[in-house]
């Protein structure tokens, strides 16, 4: 990747280019949601930042600090100037890497894309007809379009939307393990050593339900062991969920907690509960992994995983 990561710096397992009209409210936000159960840490345009002509510094910053980035090429993926430009940087920042942009076609023919044929080949007539000063940038797109569309991905036609986005996300799951002690770790010391320790203590082939601590003081790499460890055991569980607890947690948001590990943990959205019950009703017959990250209070604790009865054989807590 172009740009060195230091260790002050936020990271991203994977970076999602879409178009926001076409696949915000559908496949990508399905798609999002299957990378965040499996503990991928997905950048994803929350607040709608596509505007004007030139992708934000936020957007750029974001894709360089991305290992992987998944471009959704939808059919009015190339009639955005925003979507081209950010594509064009997503390319500039991995072409050096292996495999590190993987391209869906979203209901649209690889070949239409390879070749500005249809939808794109429309869209880029009509932006050379709007830049025709500036005709250099619009072969730059077409040139970017065409390494992209030569890439191993996925079409989307013809297939199941959901067993198509478990195969994308589970292919980007093992490329993560494959990548994790030389990238994401890397300024991490002896991280492989810390998480066969980790796995000998979670005991996974046990039906026992095990709760382990990682503690010490701050900056030492608490978070990325347990990311790491959730990444390779994550899809040996029926339900998984890696919570990240806010510095300025208060008693009184635990109600809001719970919802969310239970959203989380039941793949449902805006759920509501009444009271910590509804975590043994819930989950008491399920193998469970849950990771409970920066918990500073043991009332947090209490409230989330009170009890092992709560939990279905085999689950693990961190």
């Amino acid at each position: 990747m172009a740009a060195a990561f230091s260790s002050s710096q936020k990271r991203y397992d994977v970076f999602l280019s879409f178009r926001g009209e076409d696949t915000r409210n559908n496949f990508t936000a399905h798609l999002l949601k299957e990378l965040r159960t499996k503990g991928i840490n997905t950048f994803f345009d929350e607040d709608k930042l596509e505007r004007g002509r030139v992708i934000s510094p936020a957007l750029i910053t974001a894709i360089e600090n991305s290992m992987f980035s998944i471009i959704v090429l939808s059919e009015n993926y190339a009639s955005s100037r925003w979507c081209l430009e950010e594509m064009v940087k997503i390319l500039e920042c991995n072409r050096s890497k292996e495999e590190r942009v993987l391209p869906i076609f979203y209901n649209v023919n690889p070949s239409d894309v390879r070749n500005h044929m249809g939808k794109f080949g429309e869209a880029l007539a009509k932006h050379e007809e709007n830049l025709e000063e500036n005709r250099e940038r619009v072969k730059i797109w077409r040139d970017a379009l065409t390494e992209v569309a030569n890439l191993s991905g996925w079409d989307s036609r013809n297939k199941n939307e959901p067993l198509l986005i478990q195969e994308i996300v589970g292919k980007l799951l093992k490329k993560l393990l494959n990548t994790s002690t030389s990238d994401t770790e890397e300024n991490v010391v002896g991280i492989e050593s810390r998480i066969q320790k980790l796995r000998s203590l979670l005991c996974l082939q046990s039906d026992d339900v095990r709760t382990v601590g990682i503690c010490g003081m701050g900056g030492i790499g608490k978070t990325t062991l347990a990311r790491a460890i959730y990444s390779q055991i994550s899809n040996q569980f029926e339900a998984c969920s890696f919570l990240e607890i806010a510095n300025d947690f208060k008693e009184q948001d635990l109600t809001s907690l719970v919802e969310k590990l239970l959203s989380q943990l039941l793949e449902e959205e805006n759920l509501k509960i009444k009271g910590s019950t509804s975590i043994k009703a819930r989950l008491h017959s399920r193998k469970v992994l849950l990771v409970l990250d920066n918990v500073n209070n043991l009332t947090i604790l209490e409230c989330l995983a009170g009890n092992q009865d709560w939990f279905g054989q085999g689950v693990e807590l961190l």
